[in-house]
């Protein structure tokens, strides 16, 4: 698969988490920028080339879903997977009233977060 011209941001906090999600990535053929938190990715500004995020929901600091509103709240509607190591439902239902492309609980099996950045492109059209 050919490198797309607009990448997936991965906001992640957990460094092994980021490299796992980068590598997968970049050996499918995405570009990935990788990001430690929310603040660091909102400080990113603008967000050119990117089409898709990754988010953590439990973040220090911002959480994914705070993330989420603080993007919507601008006008930014990204396609977003969200992830977490949480097992809890209130998490899935807030994800997915966010309007989110996944939610997936870690550990996750790597064809299910392609599946849902397939999707993403899809959405993006």
């Amino acid at each position: 698969m050919p490198k797309h011209h607009s990448n997936v941001a991965v906001i992640d906090d957990d460094p092994s988490m980021q490299r796992a999600i980068e590598c997968l990535l970049d050996a499918s053929g995405f570009g990935v920028e990788v990001f430690d938190s929310a603040e660091t990715f909102v400080g990113r500004e603008p967000f050119e080339n990117i089409f898709c995020l990754i988010v953590d929901v439990n973040l220090g600091g911002m959480s994914g879903f705070d993330l989420s509103r603080f993007l919507a709240a601008r006008g930014y509607r990204f396609p977003t997977i969200f992830i977490t190591a949480v097992d809890d439902n209130a998490f899935a239902k807030e994800a997915f009233d966010a309007g989110c492309v996944a939610f997936l609980r870690k550990p996750f099996p790597s064809s299910h977060l392609l599946d849902a950045i397939r999707q993403a492109i899809v959405q993006n059209g």
